[in-house]
């Protein structure tokens, strides 16, 4: 079978890291008295939900995003943790920066999780040696516990170190990978969500052996396009690459004035207008920011620009507080302003669930997700915030 063949064909190396409980982890350097304790980061009130639990914490059936009264209930001795996202940023950009000084090449998929291409260094190294090595020295130098899975794509790496957890490695061996994968349950292919879940569950396809079984015309009859990614996953089959991950990553917007203008507080709404269509942007791409830089050119042509690193976020309440108060500290009232620009970068992959610390996180994003729903059906700034200038007012 040609993509059995193309499986064969992979001389890929790729190496997942995935930082074990990172929320958690973070929580217990900072206070060791945690250790051994079942704790559950996210908000105190029984309107919150669970951001991050630890494995004690789950052997009570917890997970990241149940409400946290369901959590209470099955675990009535949990410790509970606000969390400090500015922290776990601080953390994720440290293990960034050791992975960065090593790798070749390697791909930040979110806060806690990182894919390094190895390929071609065996040539001059053990390359599985150098990359267990990696994993110590990230371990070593911040504190925290690290998983690693180690194979010949990104999909059998990041299974691989989901078995190895907590605080393990795993290799898997070139040509290994359809036997390592058939007596798992189909749910640890990625991919595979709830909804698929039991669409396979309904086709009596309970491990990933039966799918690997299966003929692909039935799969893909039945399951379409994402039926026959989930199938090749399951043979071991994963061609897609490891992105570099570079922080200059961005996305940004400008707007020159037609007039020049000393107007500062319209100028403030336009600027929270343009963070509001970035941050749209962003939950879309289910993207996290982590650095926020504001421009502003005045009548004379002179151009200023200040930056702020943040904890990584994808939220209009978070952003426009910070682009106002760059703007605020550039603003020179003598003269007037001919542009000014927003830009995001250092970009990550996230969801906003990272910030659910408490309800009223949990209602915002409700809030961005209803808005998020009618700007993209009726076009890019429908609805907004009051104090945007291009905003309906609500």
């Amino acid at each position: 079978m040609d993509m059995l063949e193309l499986s064969a064909r992979d001389n890929r190396i790729v190496t997942h890291m995935d930082l074990d409980t990172f929320f958690v982890s973070v929580e217990r350097l900072k206070n060791p008295k945690l250790n051994g304790l079942p704790v559950i980061v996210g908000g105190s009130s029984d309107r919150a939900v669970v951001a991050s639990c630890s494995y004690e914490a789950r052997r009570y059936g917890i997970h990241s995003a149940m409400p946290v009264k369901m959590a209470r209930q099955l675990c009535p001795d949990a410790v509970f943790v606000r969390g400090d996202m500015d922290e776990y940023s601080r953390y994720s950009r440290l293990v960034t920066d050791i992975i960065a000084e090593a790798a070749p090449v390697y791909e930040k998929r979110s806060i806690d999780e990182f894919y390094l291409d190895l390929t071609g260094m065996d040539r001059f190294y053990d390359a599985y040696r150098w990359a267990c090595e990696l994993r110590q020295r990230i371990m070593r130098e911040t504190g925290l516990p690290i998983s690693m899975g180690y194979s010949v794509n990104k999909t059998v790496a990041k299974i691989a170190t989901g078995e190895a957890k907590p605080a393990g490695y795993l290799r898997v061996e070139r040509g290994s990978e359809r036997p390592f994968l058939a007596p798992l349950p189909v749910k640890r292919i990625p991919g595979v969500g709830e909804k698929m879940q039991n669409t396979l569950y309904e086709l009596g396809i309970r491990r990933v052996a039966t799918l690997q079984q299966m003929p692909l015309r039935l799969i893909e009859h039945t399951l379409g396009a994402n039926g026959l990614d989930i199938w090749k996953k399951a043979q071991g089959i994963d061609p897609s690459p490891v992105e570099p991950y570079s922080e200059a990553k961005s996305m940004g917007s400008e707007q020159t004035f037609e007039r020049d203008t000393i107007d500062h507080h319209a100028v403030k709404r336009l600027l929270a207008g343009m963070t509001e269509e970035l941050t749209q942007q962003l939950r879309a791409g289910k993207r996290m920011t982590g650095c926020v830089t504001v421009k502003v050119r005045y009548s004379t042509f002179e151009t200023v620009s200040r930056q702020q690193i943040i904890g990584y976020t994808q939220a209009d309440h978070k952003l426009i507080p910070v682009v106002h108060s760059l703007f605020d500290r550039l603003y020179d009232r003598r003269l007037r302003i001919r542009l000014v620009g927003v830009k995001f970068s250092k970009l990550i992959h996230g969801v906003c669930q990272l910030d659910l610390f408490d309800e009223k996180e949990e209602h915002l994003q409700r809030l961005y997700s209803a808005l998020d729903r009618l700007n993209t059906r009726w076009g890019t700034r429908v609805v907004g915030r009051t104090n945007s200038v291009l905003g309906m007012r609500l």
